[in-house]
């Protein structure tokens, strides 16, 4: 019923997304073009962020309930899912397509992104793919270099209000069930907080609904923020992307920013013994399940680059 989901597929978008503009290509600017009106940028800015403001007041309405033992009981359990879902799913997935799945198996860890409350998975992608192209430019939708660390972290949000450039996640949109999915993106979520509102009333909504999409959103802040000011470099990257421990440990992996700035096609962000990484533990799982398959690894050649002559900076432009 369901063909299989070829996530190299379109292998030169996805080596695209760590490559820079030719100087005579103009970036796509996220923030609002001049001659805006401020009534677009107030309804755009409404439109894109309301849903964040709703699960921040949720998330504070847990202090008003009682949660009771059930509630703390799966606390734990699904901020771990969450936090798998961004990385595994927005990240090295959709982002990167860095493994393959069937095809049921891609609507389905697309769905449990939107559970999130981070948008689509298109437009996540087409978000982060951007970045990458720009990484700390003036084009960057979140750089700390360039707008500091309050905008980074969460202010770009609220100011990232033009349209991402959605041929750069051409490679996902020739599905049409995601095409559907990202018209409808806040659907899953809704069902799942009513789902728990249902079997746990509105403690359960606050807590394990709403405070860990939080939680889980505020990790990709911190990636999105710190991954570029603190830890150190190992390789050198065009950006300020550095490898953390701490972060790694809080992100699933995705603390290894360095590491995976170097080469982001992989499916692993902790390249070498002691770097952990979780979510890609999840990844070889499922791949020795045989439910996720082609899962790219780090290439030798690119874990250790020639000591003598150092590293070639990638090249700026793509012919």
């Amino acid at each position: 019923m369901y063909s299989t989901c070829e996530a190299d597929g379109n292998a030169r978008a996805a080596e695209a997304t760590s490559v820079a503009p030719c100087p005579s290509a103009a970036p796509v600017i996220l923030t609002p073009h001049p001659g805006r009106s401020l009534a677009w940028i107030f309804a755009n800015a409404i439109q894109g962020t309301w849903f964040l403001v709703l699960i921040h007041a949720g998330a504070a309405a847990a202090l008003l309930t009682s949660p009771t033992w059930v509630d703390w009981a799966i606390f734990v359990p699904i901020l771990i899912a969450r936090g798998l879902i961004t990385t595994v799913g927005y990240h090295r997935y959709f982002s990167h397509r860095s493994f393959k799945t069937f095809r049921v198996g891609q609507f389905l860890i697309a769905c449990l992104c939107c559970t999130n409350f981070q948008r689509g998975p298109l437009w996540w992608a087409a978000i982060h793919r951007h970045h990458h192209k720009h990484s700390d430019e003036r084009a960057d939708a979140h750089s700390p270099i360039q707008g500091g660390f309050l905008w980074a972290y969460g202010g770009w949000m609220f100011a990232t209000l033009e349209q991402p450039d959605w041929d750069s996640v051409r490679d996902l949109r020739r599905y049409p069930e995601l095409v559907w999915l990202e018209r409808f993106w806040l659907v899953p979520g809704l069902l799942l907080a009513g789902l728990f509102y249902l079997i746990g009333g509105w403690s359960m909504v606050c807590l394990d609904c709403c405070l860990t999409a939080v939680l889980a959103l505020h990790g990709a802040s911190v990636i999105n923020s710190l991954g570029h000011m603190i830890g150190s470099r190992r390789y050198p990257t065009r950006d300020q992307s550095r490898n953390s421990l701490l972060l790694a440990l809080f992100t699933f992996g995705d603390g290894w920013h360095n590491n995976h700035h170097h080469y982001p096609h992989a499916a692993q962000a902790g390249f070498f013994r002691g770097e952990h990484d979780g979510s890609f533990r999840l990844i070889a799982a499922l791949e020795r399940l045989g439910l996720v398959w082609g899962v790219r690894r780090v290439p030798p050649h690119k874990l250790h680059p020639p000591e003598s002559q150092g590293e070639a900076a990638p090249p700026k432009c793509e012919t």
